[in-house]
């Protein structure tokens, strides 16, 4: 399995905002610093997990995103047999005016042992940044009650001060820096 991971590069401009994306080897990434990601040292092996861990992450979640657009992120239950469940998920992010920036298509998945997160993304009319059979594979590094560290991506629980339970994602960039999501509000169905 190939050892990659998102990065956000500035130069190719993404509806003005500055982002592509690109995968490099974790060699060739950023020395880690204290942020919301961990990155996973070369040739790292993944720790035990199941989907079962994930099960906290199932809901619609609502929040801002880039240039404190609206974000959505919604998980579905497990699909599937016990030795293969996948978690489908989708991301959309809007731009200021309400219309689409671009969407994700995710699946988060048990893979030998553990669990990776692999996803497309796509412009507002459906043309996908990765090529045909291209994706982005992100594998786990730390897993906790309510937090799953991939290899430059973190889902966690954002527990507020009024009680409330909210969703953090972040993705680490080429530049070190980062893009997180605050999803304030769970819808179940």
């Amino acid at each position: 399995m190939r050892n990659t991971m998102l990065v956000m590069l500035a130069g190719a401009s993404l509806m003005g905002i500055g982002l592509a994306s690109h995968a490099v080897s974790a060699q060739e990434a950023p020395p880690p610093v204290a942020q919301e990601t961990k990155l996973g040292a070369k040739g790292f092996e993944s720790p035990p997990a199941t989907i079962e861990q994930m099960s906290w992450l199932v809901g619609q979640w609502i929040g801002t995103g880039i240039q404190d657009a609206p974000a959505m992120e919604s998980w579905l239950p497990p699909v599937g047999q016990t030795t293969a469940e996948t978690m489908v998920g989708t991301f959309v992010q809007q731009k200021p005016d309400g219309t689409i920036m671009f969407t994700e298509h995710m699946y988060l998945m048990e893979e030998e042992g553990s669990l990776a997160l692999k996803l497309k993304h796509f412009n507002a009319d459906l043309t996908a940044w990765e090529e045909k059979d291209d994706m982005v594979t992100f594998r786990l590094v730390a897993i906790e009650e309510c937090a799953a560290y991939f290899n430059a991506l973190t889902l966690r629980c954002d527990d507020r001060e009024d009680g409330t339970r909210g969703l953090l994602a972040a993705v680490r960039m080429q530049s070190g820096g980062e893009l997180v999501f605050r999803f304030d509000a769970k819808t179940e169905r």
